[in-house]
């Protein structure tokens, strides 16, 4: 397991080692290779994407599909000082702008979106402006 998922796990959540299969998976997709993961509530699966999302250069993009949740992960993340945001439909068009704008000057280490807007081509766009390096790396 990499020195900086432990120094992450530890300075963050304040957890000194990793539950289950936990560490194998952050390592997996640390790497960047895919993974799907199926654990039960309350089982660590936030870490599985989230650790391995500040370790990589660039931004990590979430689906999530609900919003209550979304929120809650982006204020816990933070309350962390990890510069999360969230694009959904709970925003005003003026705040969906702000948060657009701090992704691609490479101002947020996450960015949770709702699948629906996956198949709006604004997104995709945004999206393959981010794979095609408009994204100051961290």
């Amino acid at each position: 397991m990499s020195q900086k998922a432990l120094e992450i796990l530890n300075s963050l959540y304040g957890y000194d080692s990793f539950r289950g299969h936990q560490a194998e998976i952050i390592e997996h997709v640390s790497a960047g290779n895919n993974a799907l993961v199926l654990m039960p509530t309350g089982g660590g699966k936030s870490l599985c994407y989230q650790i391995p999302s500040l370790i990589r250069d660039g931004v990590g993009v979430i689906i999530s599909p609900l919003i209550a949740l979304m929120q809650d992960q982006v204020d816990a993340m933070q309350q962390l000082g990890v510069k999360a945001a969230f694009l959904n439909s709970s925003l005003s068009h003026s705040e969906q702008n702000i948060i657009e704008q701090q992704l691609l000057a490479g101002q947020l280490d996450l960015l949770y979106i709702a699948p629906e807007r996956l198949i709006q081509s604004y997104t995709l766009d945004l999206l393959r402006a981010l794979q095609a390096g408009s994204v100051c790396h961290r």
